[in-house]
């Protein structure tokens, strides 16, 4: 009887589907082995329904595990429970909630480094880790996961607003119209990673761990304030070593879970970003689950690297690994996650660092390869200067700098300078090789192929500030063709004073007049030449801007300068000098209607001794030239 009862109402549930239709609204779907079959929409080639599981398929309180490195045993698989599915949690953008439920996730929380770990639920991989809902604080070992079917759309075009709002903020626009001013393009560069760090850190990402190897603890500290911002989190760790599995069989190999790397700056200095592969398809590398730079096209090294452990925090715990072996380079970076391409080369930049310090025994040679990279080479270059020069601790209060720098490019003229540096620590040396490289590898002219690039640094335990002390004449009135003596005298606080001696003799043809003449350290003379040769300073092309950065880098700061002002003759047309154009000609030139850049040719008298010193200050004094 019971089993005629049963056979009854499934008779009846069937005719009464085929009446009034599914009890299931169009937009949710029955799970069932047809549901798998349907291909997310612009996925068509790429995606299995066996291997992979779509949103529509995930429900709350599914049991769910991940994949990733804890430790020495490699690759593990972690127990983990969906919470929900969470729609538009960005523009464009869903997520999957999952809740730890393995004892080391409750133990140590989020961790940074999981970036990218694949999420399975119902065998099929359904995302990556990439985010904390609720911050590092959260109670609960909470992640949020970029579903798999976002990252597999990542280079194809389809991603919405969050990539293209970060690319228009990647490009610089520096004001080529008016003379190079380093501190100002510095501080542009600052303000502009600053923005970016800011659109790039939403939803609580996992910080990309930042490995370092070859640098001190306090260098570290240093490093962090500079790219914390950023989103990276600074991690003592390790470079290089044998690519070998643990029983040192093969080599490791870039699989779902295993830790992926990209070094930033590799050899004697290392610095290398941390996540975990999502998917591997062929030859091709899904990871992170969320972007590193965020703008589309990069190319970056991809490494291979293994966990040695996790150091669990309160405040947030980390994995501290080591690279192990480039095998590819990383091609896309959106907002979903990053691509690279296994046996795919990426450009880097050979750096040689040379360090002699007063407290080492011997001359240090750094040799390192700079990622190359539009806006973030810069910011590479500087960690490893920093890196370098404080390898045995900071500066004393007293302190100087000699250095010397030599930026080659490939099919353009060097940029080379040398100079000094006192009291400032690194800054003056960092502002100006920094803002030139950041100048022309984004140059609005062409594309720049910097070859390399050579830092030699000398730092010596003692200041050379010195200020003048006293200025004098030999006699204030003189007449065309005579001859001018000048004396000066410095003072440091450690060298006492010293007297130098400048000769000028005075043109025959000079006009009588009264004469302003002015002796100064290197930053005087440096505005002086920009007011009174600015042509020179200006850029129109990319050899313009070679040759502007070499006008303004070559300045020593360790001469005293002696300068007759003189009264302007003949013009500058563009960058052209015509100083000895007649003065009726000069005029017909300048004539308003013209659209070329016409300026009169400024003329003076120059002498220079080196002092060993940096001069800070300037005296201004007046001769008059009789007839």
């Amino acid at each position: 009887m019971l089993k005629i009862s049963q056979s009854f109402l499934l008779f009846s549930f069937c005719i009464w589907v085929v009446s009034v239709g599914s009890p299931y609204a169009a937009d949710e779907p029955v799970l069932s082995e047809p549901n798998r079959a349907e291909t997310p929409k612009g996925l068509e080639g790429t995606w299995d329904p066996a291997r992979y599981i779509s949103l529509r398929e995930i429900k709350p309180g599914m049991q769910a595990y991940c994949l990733t490195e804890y430790g020495i045993a490699g690759i593990e698989k972690f127990g983990l429970e969906v919470v929900d599915v969470v729609r538009e949690i960005e523009p464009g953008r869903d997520a999957i909630i999952v809740k730890g439920t393995d004892e080391r996730f409750i133990h140590t929380g989020p961790v940074a480094g999981c970036s990218g770990s694949p999420v399975y639920v119902d065998e099929r991989l359904a995302g990556a880790l990439a985010f904390v809902p609720g911050g590092y604080f959260s109670k609960d070992p909470l992640y949020g996961a970029t579903p798999i079917e976002e990252m597999f759309r990542v280079g194809r075009g389809t991603q919405v607003g969050s990539s293209e709002r970060i690319a228009g903020h990647m490009g610089f626009v520096f004001d080529f119209s008016a003379p190079i001013d380093f501190a100002e393009i510095d501080r542009q560069y600052r303000n502009r990673l600053a923005k970016t760090s800011r659109d790039l850190r939403s939803v609580h990402c996992l910080p990309c761990l930042l490995m370092t190897s070859g640098v001190p603890t306090q260098v570290c500290e240093q490093l962090s304030a500079i790219v914390e911002p950023l989103g990276f989190m600074v991690v003592a760790g390790g470079s290089g070593g044998t690519n070998v599995d643990v029983d040192g069989s093969e080599k490791v190999q870039l699989v779902p879970g295993a830790s992926l790397a990209v070094p930033l700056i590799s050899g004697d200095i290392a610095m290398s970003v941390y996540g975990t592969v999502t998917e591997v398809v062929g030859e091709r590398v899904y990871g992170f689950g969320h972007w590193l730079l965020g703008y589309g096209q990069i190319d970056l090294p991809m490494a291979t690297g293994k966990v040695h452990t996790v150091a669990s925090s309160l405040y947030r715990s980390f994995k501290l690994g080591s690279v192990l072996e480039v095998v590819g380079a990383l091609t896309t970076d959106e907002a979903a996650g990053v691509i690279g391409q296994i046996g795919q080369t990426a450009k880097t930049i050979p750096l040689t660092l040379r360090v002699d310090r007063y407290n080492d025994t011997e001359r240090r040679v750094y040799s390192c390869r700079l990622a190359n990279n539009r806006l973030y080479t810069p910011l590479y270059l500087r960690l490893a200067v920093v890196a370098a020069a404080l390898y045995l601790g900071d500066f004393p209060p007293d302190h100087m700098i000699e250095y010397k720098v030599a930026i080659n490019i490939k099919d353009a003229k060097p940029l080379t300078f040398e100079n000094v540096s006192t009291g400032l620590g690194l800054n003056e040396l960092i502002i100006e090789s920094i803002s030139s490289v950041g100048l022309l590898m984004d140059n609005p002219y062409r594309e720049v192929d910097i070859e390399s690039i050579d830092f030699d640094m000398r730092i010596m335990p003692k200041s050379i500030v010195s200020h003048i002390w006293s200025a004098g004449l030999s006699d204030s009135k003189l007449k065309p063709g005579e001859h001018l003596e000048i004396g000066v005298v410095l003072e440091s606080v450690l060298a006492g004073k010293k007297q130098y001696q400048f000769g000028l003799d005075i043109p025959e043809d000079l006009a009588p007049g009264k004469y302003e003449l002015t002796v100064c350290g290197s930053r005087d003379y440096e505005q002086f030449l920009s007011k009174a040769t600015p042509h020179r300073f200006l850029v129109q092309s990319l050899p313009d801007l070679i040759g502007a950065l070499n006008h303004s880098l070559r300045v020593s700061r360790d001469t005293l300068y002696c300068l007759l002002a003189l009264p302007p003759g003949g013009v500058t047309v563009e960058k052209a000098e015509l100083p000895d154009l007649p003065a009726t000609k000069a005029l017909v030139l300048q004539d308003t209607k013209r659209v070329l850049r016409i300026q009169p040719y400024s003329h003076w008298l120059e002498k220079s001794l080196k002092t060993g010193t940096v001069v800070i200050d300037k005296k201004v004094m007046h001769i008059t030239v009789e007839k």
